[in-house]
């Protein structure tokens, strides 16, 4: 294993440092965006990207926080530090033991053997979540891209104050109930210690009130008004700058990652000209250390009613790994073992909260990178952490310097990336029930909650699919006459006239039932079966009553595929509903033309003795 691991060394090398550099700037920002800070994000980039490269299932994965898990999160984090009085030192140790949690239910998740069902979440659901975590980076930046923050603005701040004195007041009265003190009776203590509260104690309560009322989207929509009648142009024009930058650089080369350029150009040009531009939060030099005050500090109270949200980001850390693996092996023509990839994601995860980082899950554009510069072992990906861990250790206090804008500016940039416009463009040619699914879970996503989006998405899919299967079978159900018994073992008796001599040139695919997302796995291994000699395909799709979008972009891959192996495909039955899907994204007639769909099988073998000829002896 070994052996392996270090096999093609030069290769996994620089693709691992490649990788890490594209890692750098999102990972600080990642971190920001969290409410932990740019360390956060760091430490989680190197503690995951490494232990889920060791002991992880895909070769080539690069692992680190991701928008989807940042974006959940950053739900998570802000609303343990509002119920630990807006105290981040206090709440700490509560956050990453939730995270704590979510690795270990990753661990668990592999050890059983779920892996491999991650592939039943259908396609709208993951469409619209996807959709739903760029909108909500894209707003909840709008205040950091104008250079608004509630913590400075302090007529915002003032509004506040009475608001900060019942807080502090309640927490009088609750400190004394502790310990015993009868307030009625003894009313002069709650005075006294009313009293001693300081102006320095209320306004920094304010200020803890005023960044809640502005966090999250419902915070951002609100805050707006007041951000765009504040604007700091200079933050603002850095921002832009930055992305310019990075759409910019592209249209030059990819060679170098754009982002990487745009965050030193930007902070460079902004640090050496003295400009008086806001800088993100200090990050601690030194080798990161364990928090172990999670143990120590540790309340089921507190931590009870977040199971259920670590179980879901251990749910969606594995989908967004799994993913990603998928897109990997389609690259190297390799296969990626799922439940050995979640076990090395949930540790990678548990030691990332162990050493006060954020989750994350294997990372798309990342895996492309180190890929496509030579990387092709778990080497790769440990190469990218501890390239992290070493930028971490000699230059922490020079990315200190780096604008806050420059990191609102890169996120803008995530957040449009990660929306997927695919699912969006497919709209008008959708059916109805899964364009409801995808704007359900897209809208709850962003004004409610991303956990309880996603689970009524599957429960919507679920029904949908339940009653197009029930109605599609039942329009199909009649009675027939008594057949003969050897007829009835022989449900594709057409084929028996199937010509010996193209038995090497023509394949036959048999489908049946629905296309649709709990199948498009298996389905899609078909491209990769078909052997060399193959130069027509043929299809029956005489009983597949039902394809859904799932199953009509594994087709539409599928198809893809074998027109560049120079295979010709033909479709026999194909039946109403799966033809309008597959006419609506033309792949009736671009990848299957009109000429060979064929209403029969018999009609088929017509076109194959006249068109077909053994090339293979």
């Amino acid at each position: 294993m070994m052996k392996d691991i270090f096999s093609n060394f030069r290769g996994n090398l620089f693709g691992g440092i490649t990788a890490g550099i594209v890692a750098l700037p999102l990972a600080l920002a990642f971190g920001v965006q969290s409410g932990l800070g740019p360390d956060a994000g760091l430490y989680g980039a190197i503690f995951i990207g490494f232990f889920a490269s060791l002991f992880g299932g895909t070769n080539t994965q690069i692992s680190g926080p991701t928008a989807p898990m940042t974006a959940v999160s950053m739900v998570v984090i802000a609303g343990i530090i509002a119920a630990n009085n807006g105290s981040v030192e206090q709440a700490l140790p509560y956050i990453l033991l939730v995270f704590l949690m979510a690795g270990i239910f990753q661990i668990v998740l592999g050890l059983v053997g779920v892996g491999k069902y991650i592939k039943y979440i259908p396609y709208p659901v993951v469409s619209g979540f996807m959709t739903a975590i760029g909108v909500i980076i894209l707003i909840t930046q709008v205040l950091p891209l104008v250079g608004y923050y509630a913590k400075d603005d302090v007529a915002f701040i003032n509004e506040f104050k009475p608001q900060a004195e019942e807080v502090l007041l309640d927490k009088i009265l609750k400190d004394e109930a502790g310990e015993g003190i009868l307030v009625l009776e003894d009313f002069k203590e709650t005075v006294r210690r009313a009293e001693s509260i300081s102006e320095e104690e209320i306004l920094a309560e304010a200020v803890t009130l005023a960044k809640a009322e502005s966090s999250g989207v419902i915070g951002a929509v609100k805050s707006a008004p007041r951000a765009f009648s504040n604007i700091n142009w200079l933050e603002l024009i850095l921002a832009l700058l930055t992305i310019a930058i990075i759409y910019g650089f592209k249209r030059i080369t990819t060679v170098v990652p754009s982002t990487l350029v745009a965050l030193l150009v930007v902070s460079c040009g902004a640090y050496f000209l003295k400009l008086e531009y806001l800088p993100i939060e200090q990050i601690p030099g030194g080798f990161p250390m364990p928090n172990l005050s999670m143990f120590s500090e540790f309340s089921f109270g507190q931590i009870s009613p977040y199971v259920f949200t670590a179980l879901t980001l251990s749910f969606l850390g594995a989908i967004d790994s799994l993913l990603t693996s998928v897109v990997a092996d389609n690259m190297t023509k390799t296969k990626h073992k799922p439940n050995k990839e979640l076990i090395g994601q949930g540790i990678g995860n548990s030691f990332a909260a162990l050493f006060g980082g954020i989750p994350g899950a294997g990372a798309t554009i990342r895996t492309v990178v180190n890929i496509n510069s030579g990387g092709t072992t778990k080497l790769s990906g440990m190469v990218a952490a501890l390239f992290l861990l070493v930028v971490l250790l000699a230059l922490g206090p020079v990315a200190s310097q780096i604008p806050a804008a420059v990191l609102a500016g890169i996120l803008i940039t995530v957040g449009i990336g990660v929306m997927d416009y695919r699912g969006l463009k497919a709209i008008p040619n959708m059916p109805k029930s899964e364009i409801a699914i995808m704007l359900v879970v897209l809208l709850l996503s962003v004004f409610w909650n991303l956990v309880y989006a996603v689970g009524i998405g599957l429960i919507m899919a679920s029904l949908i699919f339940m009653k197009k299967i029930g109605d599609a079978s039942a329009s199909k159900s009649k009675i027939v006459p008594l057949l003969d018994a050897d007829e009835l073992s022989m449900s594709w008796n057409d084929e028996i006239n199937f010509p010996k001599t193209l038995k090497e040139e023509v394949f036959i695919k048999r489908l049946e039932g629905p296309l649709f997302f709990g199948n498009t796995s298996d389905f899609q291994e078909l491209a990769g079966s078909i052997p060399e000699t193959a130069t027509h395909l043929v299809i029956r799709m005489g009983k597949v009553p039902y394809m859904d979008q799932s199953g009509l972009y594994a087709m539409e891959e599928i198809l893809l595929r074998l027109s560049q192996k120079g295979v010709t495909t033909l479709i026999v039955g194909l039946q109403s509903q799966p033809r309008i899907m597959m006419e609506n994204i033309d792949i009736i007639p671009d990848l299957v033309a009109k000429e060979c769909i064929f209403k029969t099988f018999n009609t088929a073998m017509i076109y194959i003795n006249e068109n077909v000829k053994d090339i293979v002896s």
